[in-house]
């Protein structure tokens, strides 16, 4: 992380075990809960079956996640089932204040988050959250796995498992796992064809550029947008902003991609080449200084740049502030940086993720299909663990296949079954043309 963010503190108050923006806005969080909510009907059905099977009792869950309304839904459904939780946020700029405060005051959910909490806070929230001495932990970009596998200790011992959200998440635990490094298994949430399907692509597409367009008011019609990454993630963005009107422009490293993004009728070239065209460029990559030093020195004069991925490594702030000799906020979530030779480029939510910075993340209709992997994906920790390596798994099919199932059903669409004839010849080699 290359900046501190600063907020203001709530005070201890004894054993007070949360640690939260401001009590008062609870009432407001809770019907921001409620909301979301009514989207999230296939997390609904999962918390009604929770409520009665009681499938997490006597477990303790630590979850280091964007504390959001829908955040709120998936713990309000793991609370259901019947576990104790701890709550921290995964980032120190996503955090929904009101949120926080009505899962202490309604749902009596320990919960350590304040939006714009600077980097020492964020990570005391972490070891807040695992003083529950957790049995499954949550996380959203390996944080909290990180910390308890750096300062490992008796209290962590209890850790059967964990489900990672994200794509950083997940890059950072298979290298763990591949280091011999990872002390129990973990489900790739993330890896789910209903996560980043989804999420990834329809809902980091939206919430992208709701978060630009809300902060700096642009119009994205004729404007050159780099995409640097062509995931799931950039696929999203890169598609919205061409309906947008914008002219798209793509860069990546992975060959395959490149020819995807070409053959979905997007330009690509390297970065370096971007530079000197790009309006407007928003990274989605999980990797460090995609934009870097030579890519600043050839911008347009009031270029903007933001981050989409986790992380806030992707953009070098350092290397724009060596390049400046004045940095100053020109709306909220937009610092001007006035280089040496009087050119301007604008960043966005200090190169965190702009999505959640600067608006709500993806909508609720989006996560109720992430968050109940994230559900599903516990309970089979629970029931499994022992039969698990240390490794990082994949949601088992017939979870991710139920719950793209669900959420058929709640959207009203019937699709149609193999008749058994059809199903024999399938399954066979007898029959051909």
């Amino acid at each position: 992380m290359t900046k501190t963010l600063t907020a203001p503190r709530a005070k201890a108050e004894g054993s007070r075990n949360y640690d939260i923006k401001d009590i008062s806005l609870a009432e407001a969080g809770k019907l921001k809960i409620e909301w979301a909510e009514r989207e999230m009907p296939v997390l609904r059905l999962v918390k009604e079956r929770f409520a009665k099977e009681k499938p997490l009792e006597g477990i303790n869950i630590a979850a280091c996640l964007h504390v959001t309304a829908e955040t709120a839904n998936l713990m309000l459904t793991l609370k259901a089932g019947g576990a104790k939780i701890h709550l921290c946020a995964s980032n120190p700029l996503s955090t929904q204040d009101e949120v926080a405060a009505s899962l202490v005051k309604h749902a009596g959910i320990p919960t350590y988050a304040i939006k714009g909490e600077d980097r020492k806070t964020y990570f005391s929230h972490i070891v807040q959250a695992l003083a529950i001495q957790p049995n499954v932990t949550m996380d959203d970009g390996a944080d909290l796995v990180s910390h308890i596998h750096t300062h490992w200790s008796a209290g962590y011992s209890k850790v059967i498992g964990s489900t990672e959200e994200t794509t950083t998440g997940v890059i950072r635990l298979r290298a763990m796992e591949k280091d011999g490094a990872l002390r129990f298994p973990v489900i790739a949430v993330n890896d789910a064809l209903t996560k980043h399907f989804f999420d990834n692509r329809y809902g980091t597409g939206q919430s992208t550029l709701d978060g630009i367009l809300r902060c700096t008011n642009l119009l994205l019609a004729g404007k050159v947008v780099v995409i640097a990454g062509y995931g799931w993630c950039g696929r999203g963005v890169a598609t919205r902003a061409k309906g947008m009107g914008a002219h798209v422009v793509v860069t990546e490293v992975n060959p395959l991609r490149a020819i995807e993004a070409a053959m979905d009728g997007f330009e690509v070239m390297p970065m370096k080449e971007a530079a000197k065209k790009g309006d407007l460029f928003i990274t989605l990559t999980g990797d460090l200084n995609v934009i870097d030093t030579e890519h600043f020195k050839v911008m347009k004069d009031g270029a903007i740049v933001c981050n989409s991925g986790h992380f806030n490594d992707e953009i070098n702030l350092p290397a724009l502030k060596s390049l400046s000799k004045k940095i100053r906020t020109v709306r909220p979530f937009v610092e001007e940086y006035s280089l040496k030779d009087g050119r301007l480029v604008h960043v966005l939510a200090e190169g965190r993720l702009i999505n959640l910075s600067a608006a709500e993340g993806h909508p609720a209709s989006v996560m109720d299909m992430s968050f109940a992997n994230q559900s599903l994906g516990s309970e089979y920790l629970v029931k499994n663990a022992r039969e698990l390596e240390r490794k990082v798994y994949a949601v088992p099919q017939p979870i991710d296949e139920e719950i793209a199932r669900l959420k058929l059903k709640a959207m009203g669409i019937a699709i149609d079954t193999l008749t058994p004839e059809q199903v024999k010849y399938l399954n066979s080699w007898e029959q051909g043309t």
